[in-house]
């Protein structure tokens, strides 16, 4: 995994240590020696490859996407097998072909449109929100939009402010869109399947850092018929004593965390929300009125964050089960800084979300007590 990170900042012209990269990567997991395992990356490609085998009116639309086999290798092969009539090239303007896509999917196409990061989504705002998102209300049902928005989200490696932002919060809050943010191998296969069979606008938020990293799959996952459901979350790890809700990435790294708190006691309950918008509530607050609190991580920005708007349905819903105050841990209120010791300090790290849990259980003493 370290060695696939290295090489991707290093093709865009940044130098990153191993030392620099080990905190971006969560401990190793063990698996049985005998299960099957596929990267976040294949469970992309071979996603795309079933869908478009399935329907002819599925086609791929981007830059780097066809020649180069995309910039992160999600599309490899795809080119050779459908030809340049629906593996398509294009210039770097992002307005232009979002706007391309879009008007294909007015007419029943299905294009999946992917940005070489979602920081570049930007460019094509207007088309995703006032032509994508609006339409189908607009017209009163009459015009369906079925499009996958996909590509990178979040936090890479020294890549600096410009390309490193998390939209999830962004997307979530708009009516019309659905917004999926994958963790696993499973979560990648499933719901980008669930992303290109819907009829809806779908914003699909992957994470270059997991790109290359393994997860055990099964049968059932690996089968041509596999989807998974929008608007589920899954309890990645079952717990009594505490909720942590979060995704992408951040999973990864609350699962270690919950590892860690076992180990002094507290058993923590991690969900991995899959989808941001429908956001499965009553999975969290079933969670909560179980565990009786509740630790919120993401890597965006805290205010108006995902989190918020589940601490939000948790008060709303479940504030008599409530027996700490919420916990929400996210991203520095600061630009992604470039240099890497500051870039550690602007993500949530496996202790923060220990700490918060250990807040939440009172199994921590306030530095106010100690003074």
């Amino acid at each position: 995994m370290l060695g696939f990170i290295r090489q991707t900042v290093c093709n865009r012209g940044v130098s990153v240590s191993k030392s620099q990269l080990r905190f971006l990567v969560p401990g190793g997991r063990n698996y049985a020696s005998g299960a099957k395992e596929m990267t976040v990356r294949d469970a992309l490609n071979s996603a795309l490859d079933e869908e478009m085998s399935a329907d002819s009116k599925v086609f791929i639309m981007g830059e780097e996407v066809g020649e180069y086999q995309g910039a992160y290798k999600i599309t490899k092969g795809l080119l050779d097998k459908y030809g340049p009539d629906r593996v398509i090239d294009t210039p770097i303007t992002e307005a232009g072909f979002t706007g391309i896509a879009v008007g294909a999917a007015y007419h029943s196409l299905k294009p999946v449109v992917e940005f070489m990061t979602f920081n570049f989504s930007m460019q094509a705002i207007d088309h995703i929100i006032n032509s994508a998102a609006k339409s189908n209300y607009m017209s009163a049902g009459q015009i369906s939009v079925p499009i996958v928005f996909r590509g990178p989200n979040g936090a890479a490696a020294g890549v600096g402010a410009q390309h490193s932002q998390c939209y999830a919060a962004w997307f979530g809050a708009c009516p019309g869109l659905k917004v999926l943010a994958p963790y696993s191998s499973e979560d990648a296969r499933g719901l980008l399947k669930a992303a290109i069979r819907d009829p809806d606008p779908v914003v699909f938020l992957e994470n270059e850092l997991l790109y290359g990293e393994s997860f055990p799959v099964s049968a059932e996952v690996l089968d041509s018929s596999f989807c998974l459901p929008i608007g589920k979350a899954k309890i990645e790890r079952e717990g009594k004593d505490v909720t942590i809700t979060t995704f992408s990435k951040m999973v990864g790294f609350a699962l270690k965390a919950a590892e860690i708190l076992e180990k002094e006691g507290i058993s923590a309950e991690v969900i991995n929300l899959r989808s941001i918008r429908p956001l499965d509530r009553a999975t969290i607050n079933s969670s909560v009125r179980k565990t009786n609190r509740l630790v919120t991580v993401e890597e965006g920005f805290p205010q108006h964050g995902v989190g918020a708007e589940i601490c939000a349905s948790v008060v709303e819903e479940s504030f008599e089960y409530l027996d700490a105050p919420v916990e929400r841990i996210a991203g520095a209120d600061v630009c992604m800084p470039y240099a890497a010791n500051l870039e550690r300090l602007a993500v949530p790290q496996i202790e923060d979300i220990v700490r918060a849990a250990k807040r939440a259980c009172y199994r921590s003493t306030s530095m106010a007590a100690t003074g």
